[in-house]
């Protein structure tokens, strides 16, 4: 039986508080698992979970995301998205959020897992109005090098849209040899990150390039430096990318590019949720 779920969450700026607050709605198995303020209430971190554990062929996801003007979030999950082995059917997750000007969006899931044999779909959307900013991240990984069960069969696509420029489109197929081990794809890595920053705006240019010097100086004193690289796709985009053949070191690296590029970009010492260590 597939499963077919939505979850709408909306949130909006309280002038009683000065905070953020959330209302959600949901159909089927995807949940607020819990909203918290451990920053004030100017931040809702919230935790959304998928009960099932895993997304198989034929399942559908959705989380559709709005922010109203000055609303801040930070939506995390406390574990990894799996997709796994289809008998046929595609298995699909889709994000789409709205950020209105002068709001702040974190989208920070923890890494996705792609079984071998799963086909699966996994589309990112994020519209931002003039004076909206964010961050978000990617993180992939293609079987499961630590059960010894490699990425053999299936593909996998993704796509990331953010701000009204930057675009991207990818689909990594087991048996492409040239893409996975190849030196301009995966080059013979199994695990992807992107962190990006973006505004609804172009970036001024030296906080442009104040972002990018962090990013490379975080990155090239880590154990990933040969397999990282920052750069500014648009005017208002900067991303860093990294390969490795694990997950875990790539959030160790976006996450400490993260809370640099939280506290430069927005004068905002970074809040670590607490789900990442449990």
């Amino acid at each position: 039986m597939a499963w077919h779920a939505r979850l709408n969450l909306d949130y909006r700026a309280d002038a009683a508080t000065a905070g953020t607050r959330l209302a959600f709605r949901h159909d089927g198995p995807l949940r607020v698992l819990k909203s918290l303020f451990p920053e004030g209430p100017e931040v809702c971190h919230t935790v959304v979970v998928h009960p099932p554990g895993g997304i198989v062929g034929g399942d559908t996801l959705d989380v559709a995301l709005s922010l109203g003007e000055g609303a801040h979030a930070l939506v995390t999950t406390p574990g990894a998205t799996r997709f796994y082995r289809s008998g046929g059917e595609r298995a699909a997750q889709a994000i789409h959020a709205r950020v209105a000007g002068g709001a702040r969006l974190e989208w920070l899931p923890l890494e996705t897992l792609v079984h071998s044999g799963a086909r699966a779909d996994n589309r990112m959307d994020f519209e931002l109005a003039p004076g909206a900013e964010m961050f978000g991240w990617d993180c992939v990984a293609l079987g499961l090098p630590a059960a010894d069960a490699p990425f053999v069969a299936g593909d996998y696509r993704h796509a990331i849209a953010v701000g009204p420029r930057w675009l991207e489109r990818g689909r990594t197929a087991a048996g492409d040899a040239a893409l996975l081990d190849g030196p301009c794809g995966w080059a013979g890595h199994r695990a992807l990150g992107t962190l990006w920053f973006a505004a609804g705006t172009p970036l001024a240019d030296d906080r442009r390039e104040q972002l990018l010097d962090v990013a490379r100086e975080i990155a090239g004193a880590h154990s990933l430096a040969a397999t990282a690289g920052a750069t500014a796709p648009q005017p208002d985009v900067v991303t860093l990318r990294v390969l490795a053949p694990r997950v875990e070191p790539i959030h160790d690296l976006l996450a400490s590019v993260w809370r640099a590029w939280r506290a430069l970009a927005w004068s905002r010492e970074a809040c670590t949720p607490r789900v990442w260590r449990t």
